[in-house]
């Protein structure tokens, strides 16, 4: 099942994921998996009635006891386990922000916000807990970069690229449960860099990632 969900991932968060140490792998799948599935719900923006039902679904699974979700999604299979649901939920709100007509500064914020939710969460999980904040703002800058590589329209990436230029701070050199999500993140700073291209795209983003996976950095 494991397997499944792997091959669900986009090149990038698989690729980033062999990065992961043991303790670290299978939660890290599972919050990768679940923001895969979200993505797919958010892909038809031409239903967006039927999008909103969907991940209204998704909110309220997460609102019940593990033992009453359906059994034989591989994606609620590997949460079941997942201790403390607000990052879930914050993650399907984000996604839903995407529904949007427009890409403006209230959805690429509330995107953002919705993984870096989950990723601080996941620091938690993992024993982490003073790499939350820069978990979150790592989460954040891949958020925009992964967007700005998604979208076609000239002026939305721009938009994009814009506002992550408006982060903070780049984020501090994660623990190394941490290590796919620095992955992404370091890969999303090199696209948006190059005005919102592919995370991964020729020999360069390859070597991007293999330094950031072995060092951290």
């Amino acid at each position: 099942m494991a397997d499944n969900l792997i091959e669900s991932l986009a090149l990038p968060q698989r690729l980033a994921l062999t990065y992961a140490p043991a303790a670290a792998r299978a939660p890290t799948l599972a919050v990768l998996a679940l923001d895969t599935r979200l993505s797919q719900l958010v892909s038809q923006k031409r239903e967006v009635m039927l999008a909103q039902m969907r991940l209204a679904w998704w909110r309220d699974m997460f609102g019940k006891p593990a033992d009453q979700w359906p059994k034989g999604d591989a994606v609620l299979g590997a949460l079941k386990d997942w201790p403390e649901r607000n990052g879930l939920v914050d993650l399907v709100d984000g996604w839903e922000y995407l529904l949007k007509e427009e890409l403006d500064e209230e959805a690429l914020n509330g995107f953002a916000e919705g993984r870096a939710a989950i990723f601080g969460a996941l620091a938690v999980q993992l024993g982490e807990e003073r790499a939350q904040a820069s978990a979150q703002q790592a989460a954040r800058l891949w958020s925009l970069g992964d967007l700005a590589a998604n979208v076609s329209e000239p002026q939305e990436k721009a938009r994009i690229v814009a506002h992550a230029q408006k982060l903070d701070k780049i984020p501090e050199k994660l623990p190394r449960r941490l290590r796919t999500l620095a992955v992404l993140a370091g890969l999303a700073r090199r696209g948006l860099s190059q005005g919102g291209t592919a995370l991964l795209q020729g020999p360069a983003s390859g070597f991007t990632a293999l330094r950031i996976g072995l060092t951290g950095r």
